[in-house]
């Protein structure tokens, strides 16, 4: 153990709380490759020879998806494990080996940057010839569909600028006179979820004012590209999917063209591409899917595990393959990752080997708050730089949810060390709920600030530009102390906004004295939090990052601070080292430390990661945790079972952050969250527990129903009045289920 003299702070090899101090480690592969596997005699050897001469070897999984032939086959691709190579091996062996023409292939994956790679390596194959690169295609989805399109005429441009999205929207709800706390990003997302749901606008649902307030936004926001000649990337997928219903023809033509069609990134496939997929796919069904379902981590736009664990439902007799040996990671992280995805019950099971052994276990510390979390990290980073053993580049730092950042941007801002963060780029203080917050304590300072007077008008149920109109015109004419007095006077007040104007009044006089924390939760006590939940608009967003969790941050905060004009100081220092840093940041990381989501990180790897913010209430995120009460779109399932696939898919992210590292991983749990007491992460503690009695819990049994089909380990209580069935049928894959028990907590 070591402690940092100033914060002391420990650093330990198992996080606090650990009921045993065993460290989890993955067994070493078999490091046998192409060049044992496969003979002089086999006929295919002159292509691994090839292979082998250019530094591919592949191992024993690899080399059975590269040589498997026609039907379906789904390849299960653990963290770290090769896919890519092995990807780009198999078509290189449908071209040499099995002589297929290029043009008879297709392959779809996610990102351009992974469309650009994987031609990139195809070409660099011995043998494979220019004209042979131009004829294969590896796209996008939605370039793929894209151009298929626009040969069919389809000629409206792609509104695909978030920035103008964003105005677009936020005029649209002036023209509409709504007034509500609507987040054009958090609008755009639900947009999109029910486009890759196959829904439309017109399914949204209206049974409360904040539903029928972003129906009527996203209505008038399609009729506008419609009106304007525009669609959106969603929309080329789902008028390709149109095309190919209405036109047999096109749909025959595209599958006489390609014979084999291979995806990448499977578990990321939401319906309406997994449809498309499918469709192509027939009548060869020479279909490859590639992925991980314990990556499965995108369930906001649509991604569903279901694909990956039911493939061989739709595709009877496919071939299953499990990439298992990881290439990355050290044997210490790998076997952390096993241990730690095993707790999930809804996945294929696989256990992934390691191939190197490290010098340096996973660490754990226990700060007490982000701030002093942010303080250690950035002390730590700095010395390790400064001492040689690492570079600033080396450094990844992944949190749950972008408001994670704060502090950690701060220290880095403020200490002037290189880093880049991967994100929307907007400050918690300039966020579009936060800054209403913080202006309300600017006017308590300074009754004169019209800037911040215009900021305030939505959350009086005022129409901006003319509120702010009259307050100026009025105090042009005879100014005051607190110009804000003048709203008294709007004509068409109503009583209720009349009432509202003389508490908020009221309220900023009030808050001038006191501690920043304390206006704060007395701004949110009094009306905030009531006003940006009206209409409980937050329960329709997909993103499961809760609205309130960003005043939270702004509580924790303004804690630092005696006196508002001290925390107005410092925003003032942290905006103006921001804009200053945002004037000369590219998206290359550089020699900068990164700073993301884990959901940004999937795909990545970096030398060394720090999970931030490993406690519950924020991994698990609190939206999981009531995920039993929330709405969404996503799911038919109910109470229990939303639950635990919400928990399950939050261990999935763990996995996904301790799955980046190759080298050196720490992972830091405050001990309070947002101000309250937050235990350590379930999630990071799982792997140091024996079973439940041994983490010190008490178990019992109960009576359970039990699914019957394999691999589904879906389960649930059998209630009193289901006592009398003799069978259920399972809510997941519909399969029936059995009566038997299962131990739980007590």
């Amino acid at each position: 153990m070591m402690t940092d003299a100033t914060l002391k702070i420990t650093v330990s090899r198992t996080p606090s709380g650990a009921a045993k101090n065993e460290i989890p480690e993955a067994k070493l592969a078999s490091l046998a490759t192409t060049r044992q596997l496969v003979s002089a005699e086999d006929s295919d050897a002159g292509y691994f020879r090839n292979l082998e001469r250019i530094g591919i070897e592949l191992n024993a999984p690899q080399l059975q998806a590269v040589r498997h032939s026609e039907g379906p086959l789904l390849t299960l691709a653990g963290a770290g494990a090769g896919k890519t190579t092995m990807l780009i091996c198999r078509t290189g062996y449908m071209l040499f080996v099995r002589r297929i023409p290029p043009g008879r292939m297709l392959l779809l994956t996610f990102s351009s940057k992974a469309a650009a790679e994987m031609r990139e390596r195809i070409a660099a194959l011995p043998g494979v010839t220019g004209r042979e690169t131009a004829q294969l295609h590896a796209r996008t989805f939605h370039s793929f569909f894209l151009q298929l399109i626009r040969r069919q005429g389809v000629e409206q441009d792609i509104f695909s600028s978030t920035q103008r999205q964003h105005i677009l929207l936020k005029q649209i709800m002036r023209e509409l006179g709504i007034q509500g706390p609507y987040q054009p990003e958090t609008l755009i997302s639900l947009l999109s979820s029910y486009k890759l749901n196959m829904l439309t606008v017109s399914d949204m649902p209206e049974t409360t004012a904040g539903e029928q307030d972003m129906k009527r936004i996203l209505l008038r926001y399609e009729q506008w590209k419609q009106d304007n000649g525009q669609i959106d990337f969603d929309d080329v997928l789902l008028i390709a999917h149109r095309m190919l219903k209405d036109n047999p023809g096109l749909l025959r033509s595209l599958q006489d063209r390609f014979h084999y069609v291979m995806v990448d990134e499977f578990q990321d496939t939401n319906e309406l591409q997994y449809e498309l997929v499918r469709m192509l796919a027939e009548p060869r069904r020479n279909l490859m899917v590639v992925g991980d379902d314990d990556q499965t981590i995108y369930s906001f736009n649509g991604a569903k595990s279901e694909f990956i664990l039911e493939f061989e439902k739709l595709y009877p007799g496919a071939a299953v393959v499990t990439l298992d040996i990881n290439y990355r990671s050290t044997a210490v992280i790998v076997g952390l990752g096993n241990e730690m995805i095993r707790h999930n019950v809804r996945r294929r099971a696989k256990t992934l080997q390691a191939t190197r052994q490290g010098p340096k276990q996973p660490q754990y510390i226990r700060p007490v708050t982000s701030d002093e979390e942010a303080q250690h990290i950035a002390r730590y980073i700095a010395q390790e730089v400064a001492e040689g053993r690492r570079s600033y580049g080396d450094f990844a730092i992944l949190y749950r949810a972008a408001s994670n950042s704060r502090a950690l941007l701060e220290q880095l801002m403020l200490q002037d060390i290189p880093h880049i963060e991967y994100g929307e780029g907007v400050l918690l203080y300039d966020h579009g709920l936060v800054k209403p917050v913080v202006d309300y304590l600017r006017l308590s300072q300074d009754r004169r600030d019209f800037q911040a007077m215009e900021s305030i008008m939505p959350s009086l149920y005022l129409n901006r530009e003319r509120a702010m109109a009259h307050v100026r015109a009025h105090d042009q004419a005879r100014p005051k102390k607190g110009p804000l007095i003048y709203l008294e006077s709007l004509p068409g007040l109503r009583d209720f906004q009349q009432e509202k104007i003389k508490e908020r009044l009221a309220l900023i006089r009030l808050l001038k004295p006191m501690r920043p924390e304390q206006a704060i939760a007395y701004i949110r006590r009094q009306f905030y939090d009531a006003y940006i939940e009206t209409n409980e608009n937050h329960k329709m967003t997909q993103h499961k990052e809760l609205q309130r969790e960003l005043l939270d941050e702004l509580e924790t905060s303004a804690k630092r601070f005696g006196t508002i004009p001290e925390l107005l100081d410092f925003i003032g220092q942290v905006k103006l080292k921001s804009s200053k840093d945002a004037a000369g940041k590219s998206q290359e990381q550089g020699d900068r430390i990164a700073l993301m989501t884990i959901h940004r990180s999937k795909g990545l790897e970096f030398p060394v990661v720090m999970l931030i913010g490993a406690c519950e209430g924020s991994l698990p995120h609190s939206s999981a945790l009531e995920a039993d009460r929330m709405k969404d779109i996503y799911t038919k399932e109910s109470g229990l079972q939303k639950l635990q696939s919400a928990l399950e898919e939050e261990r999935r992210l763990a996995y996904v952050a301790v799955t980046r590292a190759r080298e050196e991983l720490l992972i830091s749990s405050p001990s309070l969250y947002r101000g309250k007491k937050a235990p350590v992460s379930r999630f990071v503690l799982a792997p140091f527990q024996s079973g439940e009695a041994q983490a010190g819990k008490q178990v019992v049994t109960v009576p359970a129903w039990l699914c019957t089909r394999k691999p589904c380990k879906a389960w649930t209580r059998i209630g009193e009045a289901e006592e009398a069935l003799e069978a259920k049928e399972c809510p997941l894959c519909q399969a029936p289920m059995a009566k038997g028990s299962r131990e739980v907590p007590a």
